[in-house]
């Protein structure tokens, strides 16, 4: 399979990672700012815009099983064409992968910004009955599986329902008309990738490993993220000994667009630290 990479600008180069069942166009309105300051990598995920899929071998519910599971597996493919002394912007699950890059290629990644990210993304509980690893930052599991459902039968309603729930708790109502339009111009993302991409959601818990990211971390998330929950941001700060965050009023899942000259700047300034 390959992944589709559109390069752009001139400087350091930062590699930005969109988030479940959309692709690289939604970085659409702040590329430009960007690109005035550093050499764009905009990947279209597998399955995703114009990126090709897994292929007709791979099974999401089987790769679940095996280590690292269908994380790994996206990963490894994004690990084949990242740069060199790089940074890793990724939003929401491009946020997961960006933690995994981080960890597995420490000479490559020298920074990570985690746009609307979380470590696990589903409530759970202590398996040893204990409330001390409780994780009450994350979404119902039930809430998940039933997007798994009605993906397969009815996608683009269930996806229309997603893309609301993306925007609940913020205040700039044009920022649905713009998830709204990107969506579908690439076309229907795989549906294997589709399941894939929950299968992560559902499964991954990146708490334990977290604390081992030595490279400087931004976390930029809105207040009122209806997905992946604030305290989750809140929780990654204290544990990433080298981080900042930045928390945005009235605002839901995608900062990037409700606040993009600030998104613009705090990466600029997370490259300038770096140097």
């Amino acid at each position: 399979m390959s992944l589709h990479v559109e390069s752009i600008g001139v400087g350091p180069d930062l590699v930005m990672l969109h988030g479940w069942a959309m692709h690289s166009g939604v970085w659409r309105d702040v590329r430009d700012d960007l690109a005035q300051h550093f050499r764009l990598h905009l990947v279209d995920l597998p399955g995703h815009g114009f990126s090709s899929g897994f292929g007709p071998g791979f099974i999401p519910a089987r790769v679940s099983g095996l280590q690292g599971g269908a994380l790994k597996h996206i990963v490894d493919m994004i690990a084949g064409v990242l740069p060199a002394n790089c940074i890793v912007c990724g939003w929401s699950l491009g946020g997961q992968i960006a933690i995994e890059l981080a960890l597995r290629e420490p000479l490559r990644v020298k920074e990570i910004a985690l746009i609307s990210t979380t470590p696990c993304f589903v409530k759970c509980k202590d398996p040893h009955e204990s409330s001390q690893h409780d994780w009450d930052g994350g979404m119902d599991a039930a809430t998940l599986q039933l997007f798994t459902q009605n993906l397969k039968r009815d996608y683009r309603t269930t996806m229309k329902r997603f893309l609301t729930l993306q925007v609940s708790g913020g205040s700039d109502t044009r920022v649905l008309a713009q998830l709204r339009k990107n969506l579908l111009e690439r076309g229907d993302p795989d549906t294997t990738a589709l399941e894939a991409g929950l299968q992560v959601l559902l499964s991954s818990d990146l708490r334990e490993k977290i604390k081992n990211i030595n490279q400087r971390v931004l976390i930029f998330h809105g207040e009122n993220d209806a997905i992946t929950h604030p305290d989750a941001a809140r929780w990654m700060h204290q544990q990433l000994r080298n981080s900042e965050l930045i928390m945005l009023p009235n605002c839901g899942h995608v900062p990037f667009l409700s606040y993009p000259d600030q998104f613009a700047d705090s990466l600029v300034r997370l490259s300038r630290l770096g140097n």
